[in-house]
């Protein structure tokens, strides 16, 4: 199987994009094909190239603005001939140049996988963010298990699956775009797992380091609900979160009024198509150990 990899920059790290970059090229018979997407920006130039012998590739492409995340990831895909995608953040690397052999090995012989999501380790020896395992009960980020959404910039995707489902919501810019594609995949019968074997590096940063983060985060995951859910438990989910919300951030009286700024407009804004799931797929999310309602 060919694999391609797919890097989002804004041009603006460029050591860290050439480090992602070589990590990727210098993958025991690899042989990657890295494509680059400027999103609004030039792509700098990289030091890193394949090593001898090999046929892997660096390409870049720029896009004229900045379209967001889930957009400059389908364009990326787009230029890719992999059989599989990784999507690797410019900022984070591979911890082994092991990672595509074993990325290969298993999409080879599992037909029904769709996605792997990567372990996500801190390079200075932190514990790790919750958040990098997508899973309920997430306490132990070395216990492999299948999950029902993944961590965009650290995976890796059967392109023939991307494709059949329409890719990543591009109007949803940051935020949720992984759990909408997840759920559609879910929906065709494929697989997505959290492999520990599958390990990037990357600087521990919260995800409210982005000025639109609560705005867009709650806006998306309206759309999220309106795209693919069964009304009942579109109710549920966002009522849910309502909750949850109210609760984490009590006291933070600039975020919450962030956050329902971005919930009515989600509400008031087109979601885009709606292709509500069955209710064997929202019950097969249940035995998953993740109900479509949290």
């Amino acid at each position: 199987m060919k694999i391609s990899c797919v890097i989002l920059t804004m041009g603006n790290r460029v050591a860290e994009l050439n480090r992602a970059v070589e990590s990727a090229l210098n993958q025991v018979d690899g042989d990657v094909e890295v494509v680059i997407v400027g999103n609004g920006a030039d792509v700098p130039e990289v030091s890193a190239t394949p090593p001898e012998g090999s046929s892997a590739i660096v390409k870049s492409i720029r896009l004229d603005q900045n379209t967001g995340i889930p957009a400059g990831r389908n364009r990326g895909v787009e230029e890719c001939s992999g059989d599989v995608v990784l999507f690797l953040d410019d900022d984070g690397w591979y911890a082994s140049q092991k990672v595509v052999a074993h990325v290969r090995d298993r999409f080879a012989t599992e037909p029904d996988l769709a996605v792997i999501s990567f372990r996500v380790m801190d390079p200075d020896g932190g514990i790790g963010q919750r958040r990098h395992v997508p899973r309920l009960r997430a306490g132990d980020p070395q216990r492999s298990s299948p999950v029902t959404t993944f961590l965009g910039g650290a995976s890796a995707i059967r392109r023939s699956a991307f494709l059949q489902v329409g890719g990543l919501p591009e109007r949803f810019f940051y935020a949720h775009e992984e759990t909408d594609l997840a759920w559609r995949l879910l929906g065709e019968g494929y697989r997505i797992e959290y492999d520990a074997e599958t390990v990037m590096y990357h600087p521990q940063v919260p995800p409210t380091r982005h000025t639109e983060f609560y705005r867009l985060n709650a806006r998306n995951r309206v759309w999220l609900a309106r795209r693919n859910l069964p009304w009942p438990l579109a109710f549920l989910y966002l009522t849910n979160w309502v909750v949850l919300t109210l609760v984490r951030e009590r006291g933070s009286g600039g975020a919450l009024k962030a956050w329902f700024a971005g919930f009515f407009e989600g509400l008031r804004t087109p979601a885009g198509e709606r292709r509500a799931m069955q209710w064997r797929t929202a019950w097969r999310m249940v035995k998953l150990g993740r109900p479509p309602i949290v």
